[in-house]
């Protein structure tokens, strides 16, 4: 039990190192070879973000434990909209300036309403699996071609900025883009062990488990960035961040968990409880940020709001395996 407390403990510090060399290196490496920064922003940072979801959940469902590969990403999504954006707007107020960042909240509402449909039989098949993988292969080529169009959209200048603030070499990018991604692996295994043999010391469900403590650690890259770039000004990047992010979450980590282990018998409160609760908190962030009447902004009495959110759900949550 102490060596798998302290497996999910370190697990969770490297992942959380090795997702920002990732991302780093490969924001970097794109900047290099000449892709646009709009482009760096809304494709290469967004997977490099939903990277440890993606991994966590491949490996969860190669050992055999899909539940914890759905908690993962419906926790994450929760964990980025609620506790993210919560702490960011308490911080500093967010202003939503990005017409692209404003047209990804209604899609990101319907990607959730799709992966609800799939889930709702409490079941997630191959097929649906791939479904959603298209989606995402859909989403990605639906970023090119906005970046590619959203020349002088603010998200673009603060993109630009941030790249020009961590100049590397093409050596040393790929180097870290590299280590970063195996790294990324090897502490994936780690934190998956660790969780699995906690959870099955205490008698807690994968699931549970996987909404928690693996959502939590899974999602601490986000965190660490949008805070960041909401005391820099930099308000789109820090809600594009989470955005793209959910929507990578759950199109290509549910996808991919799905494809490599089908699930055929969801437990109920996936939909009932955890989905219900995504698509709400999703809701409240369209309503908040969109800016129906102008520019979308989240003042501090909103993220106060969604972050008691975040902490309700997950009192709800430890009531229920009591």
């Amino acid at each position: 039990m102490l060596l798998a407390a302290l497996a999910v403990v370190f697990g969770l510090i490297l992942l959380v190192w090795s997702a920002d060399r990732f991302v780093d290196g490969a924001a970097a490496t794109a900047k290099i070879v000449g892709m646009p920064p709009l482009l760096i922003g809304m494709v290469i940072v967004g997977f490099g973000t939903s990277a440890p979801e993606m991994v966590v959940s491949a490996m969860a469902a190669l050992d055999g434990k899909p539940e914890l590969a759905l908690g993962n990403a419906l926790g994450s999504n929760i964990v980025n909209t609620s506790l993210i954006l919560g702490v960011t707007a308490l911080i500093a107020p967010i202003i939503v300036h990005s017409k692209i960042v404003r047209k990804e909240l209604p899609l990101l509402l319907a990607i959730g309403a799709v992966s609800g449909y799939f889930l709702w039989d409490y079941s997630l098949s191959r097929v649906e699996s791939v479904l959603l993988l298209l989606g995402f292969f859909g989403l990605i080529g639906w970023s090119i071609f906005s970046a590619l169009r959203g020349q002088g959209d603010p998200l673009e200048a603060q993109v630009e900025h941030e790249l020009e603030a961590h100049p590397m070499s093409l050596g040393k990018a790929v180097f870290w883009l590299v280590l970063g991604l195996v790294l990324l692996i090897l502490s994936s295994r780690l934190l998956v062990w660790g969780a699995v043999t906690i959870a099955e010391a205490l008698g807690v469900s994968d699931l549970v488990i996987g909404l928690t403590i693996v959502a939590l650690g899974t999602s601490l890259p986000e965190l660490a960035a949008s805070v960041i770039a909401a005391r820099k000004g930099e308000h789109d990047i820090a809600i594009g961040n989470v955005v793209g992010s959910n929507m990578f979450n759950l199109l290509a980590v549910i996808g991919i968990a799905g494809v490599i282990h089908p699930v055929m018998a969801i437990t109920p409160e996936v939909v009932n409880r955890d989905w219900l609760v995504m698509m709400a908190m999703t809701a409240a962030l369209l309503l908040m940020a969109f800016g129906f009447r102008g520019q979308g902004r989240i003042n501090r009495w909103e993220g106060g709001t969604l972050l008691l959110g975040f902490v309700a759900y997950n009192i709800y949550l430890i009531f229920s395996i009591i």
